[in-house]
């Protein structure tokens, strides 16, 4: 794997951005369809099944599918890096995506500091990479 490019912090960030613009209005314009002004002004956590399906289930699943299948989500697939093993580089395993994804709750906590950790590393590892043994890698 020391031969591989890896994906620093900017561009990384940018197929972020990408994700973003597809799944915000993939799940908040319906959400808001079903729920009304309600939905944004209310105080509850979840507010139903198609709450929990929509903004919490599908968006974990997806992304898993992709990881698995494509090796990165749209974002990355779009500016050409792939999320791999970080010894093999092989494609990940379902343990890793699942750490991986729960991850990013870990590396979100304090700060953001687990993200902002990418642009420190060696690997260009944020913390949920580090937790799964993936690195993200150009081309």
């Amino acid at each position: 794997m020391d031969s591989q490019r890896y994906a620093g912090f900017r561009i990384r960030l940018v197929a972020a951005v990408i994700d973003l613009l597809i799944m915000v209005p993939a799940v908040f314009i319906p959400l808001s369809l079903i729920y009304g002004g309600d939905y944004w002004e209310g105080d509850q956590i979840i507010y139903g099944f198609w709450d929990l399906f929509l903004g919490y289930i599908l968006p974990f699943v997806v992304t898993i599918f992709f990881w698995l299948r494509y090796l990165g989500t749209p974002g990355k697939m779009f500016t050409k890096l792939r999320v791999v093993d970080a010894e093999t580089g092989n494609k990940l395993t379902l343990a890793q995506a699942l750490g991986r994804y729960f991850g990013y709750i870990l590396a979100m906590l304090p700060c953001f500091i687990g993200l902002i950790w990418i642009g420190l590393d060696e690997k260009k590892q944020g913390w949920h990479d580090k937790l799964a043994n993936t690195v993200v890698v150009r081309g």
